[in-house]
């Protein structure tokens, strides 16, 4: 049984147009590669024929797994979560215990995931460490090298 994501309506739309693209574009070039390599005789001895064949089973695989993350997505309105907690679609200002540094970061679900724009899963160590967490608190985060400790400074809703 797969787990429920929370998907923003950003998330939710880039994971229609994945969808809409591998059924509507991808899927057809597939069959009419396979169909091109039929067509070139002997297919006990046709590798063209058997790479289409592969492609095409990653692309439905590909398919599969976005139409049973796409069934269990949920729209999260934002308008409606408490900003005194970290939750889910949390922007959390959080500041350093030992190089003084502030970091800004958006909670997301994870395959919204993306720390070049600040959004972190909430499936991550940091993620997970804020979780539940109230501006003020102290957050112990084990990482691979040892436990961070970080203070919540801020929390808000975008």
């Amino acid at each position: 049984m797969s787990k429920v994501s929370y998907y923003t309506a950003e998330g939710l739309k880039k994971l229609r147009d994945e969808l809409s693209q591998l059924k509507d574009v991808e899927r057809p070039k597939a069959s009419q590669a396979i169909a091109e390599a039929r067509d070139k005789g002997d297919l006990s001895e046709n590798a063209e024929y058997d790479a289409a064949k592969e492609a095409q089973g990653l692309l439905e695989m590909r398919i599969s797994k976005l139409e049973e993350t796409m069934a269990n997505a949920r729209l999260i309105d934002e308008s409606q979560l408490d900003t005194s907690k970290v939750l889910i679609h949390s922007t959390v200002k959080i500041k350093n215990q030992t190089n003084g540094a502030q970091m800004t970061y958006k909670l997301v679900a994870q395959s919204e995931a993306d720390l070049k724009t600040g959004k972190i899963s909430v499936d991550s160590p940091i993620g997970k460490g804020l979780l539940g967490k109230s501006v003020g608190e102290e957050a112990e985060i084990q990482v691979p090298n040892g436990i961070m400790k970080f203070d919540v400074v801020e929390i808000t809703r975008e």
